[in-house]
């Protein structure tokens, strides 16, 4: 019972405060006009999940996507709220099931499908950018788009990602940042500067 009351009651509550929140886009990438089967990489940072369904909604309903997700009991909760607004997921992690989760995520992508990715999660450090997501874009040649979600007022919980829940009639702003191609052949040097690179669109200093 609690794993389908939850995940329900979840879905509940990002509804009703997504509803009453004021809503402002900054489509640096385009992507609002971009061909719904091209596939791209969503990335977002793990304390921004609570608000990404309404991003979703709102934004880029046209589009068919999924999102990665641990194989752990949070995982699952997760999985099952994104069902609730449309979205899939794959299931998978760098410890438990890394090569199934890569052969789904490739496979989603080269089925026309958008995996989203926290690249901070699933345990942090928190707004550090993991290598694992260049390492998909490189091998699919998928673009990557940086989401930033701000909201004017939240409560950061006591988590290790500082997990944030806007309140009630805050202002909300999601930056579409232009899309980054990831380049099949890449040195260490190549490599790391693409991460960093993408670390820095996503804290907003690039």
């Amino acid at each position: 019972m609690k794993g389908r009351l939850l995940p329900a009651l979840v879905a509940l509550l990002i509804r009703a405060i997504g509803a009453t929140l004021r809503w402002r886009a900054d489509d640096r990438a385009g992507v609002l006009d971009l061909p719904a089967d091209r596939p791209l990489i969503w990335v977002f940072w793990h304390n921004r999940v609570f608000g990404m369904p309404l991003v979703y909604r709102k934004f880029l309903k046209r589009r068919k996507g999924s999102v990665l997700t641990s194989p752990s009991g949070d995982g699952e909760i997760i999985a099952r709220v994104m069902a609730k607004f449309g979205v899939g997921s794959v299931r998978g992690s760098s410890n438990k099931r890394p090569a199934a989760a890569l052969r789904e995520m490739v496979a989603l992508l080269k089925g026309g499908g958008d995996l989203a990715v926290t690249p901070d999660g699933p345990r942090g450090p928190v707004y550090e950018l993991q290598g694992g997501l260049v390492k998909v874009a490189q091998l699919t040649g998928v673009p990557v788009l940086p989401i930033r979600l701000r909201y004017s007022r939240a409560i950061t919980l006591k988590t290790w990602d500082r997990f944030q829940i806007p309140l009630p009639f805050a202002r909300a702003e999601v930056v579409f940042e232009e899309l980054v191609e990831v380049p099949r052949e890449l040195g260490d040097e190549g490599f790391e500067a693409v991460r960093a690179g993408l670390e820095a669109k996503l804290k907003g200093e690039a």
